[in-house]
């Protein structure tokens, strides 16, 4: 891994995000406080994960059951960038923590080619000012 090519940001986990909120509060308070994934086993509304696109973070998908990863371990998604380019349906993740290096794979859902540019140009008033 060279310097600048990775990123360090903060990931949220909930079983259903958006319930309470959909607000784009909701997902701009993550991303000021250097959120750039949130991790669910669904999102409560298509709102809720637009704003999550549009603040730039990630809606990343795990299936429900025991999750891999604890309160404090730390995630690495490797290529993560070539994998929103190319449209990859399942992305591999390694969580690091006390028990080690564990792999284990997420998915972004349906993406449509502007909610992936959007992602990649870092939010949505950056994919505006093309």
């Amino acid at each position: 891994i060279k310097e600048g090519d990775y990123g360090v940001g903060s990931t949220i986990f909930a079983v259903k995000p958006g319930d309470g909120s959909a607000r784009e509060q909701a997902a701009s308070c993550q991303k000021v406080l250097g959120g750039w994934a949130n991790i669910a086993n669904e999102y409560a509304t298509k709102r809720y994960r637009s704003n999550l696109i549009n603040w730039g973070m990630l809606p990343f998908l795990i299936p429900e059951g025991e999750l891999p990863f604890k309160n404090g371990d730390y995630l690495y998604v490797p290529g993560i960038r070539k994998a929103v380019e190319e449209k990859s349906e399942v992305i591999t993740v390694y969580t690091v923590g006390e028990s080690g290096l564990k792999e284990f794979t997420v998915t972004l859902g349906e993406l449509t080619d502007d909610e992936r540019e959007i992602i990649l140009k870092g939010c949505l008033i950056n994919y505006n000012r093309r």
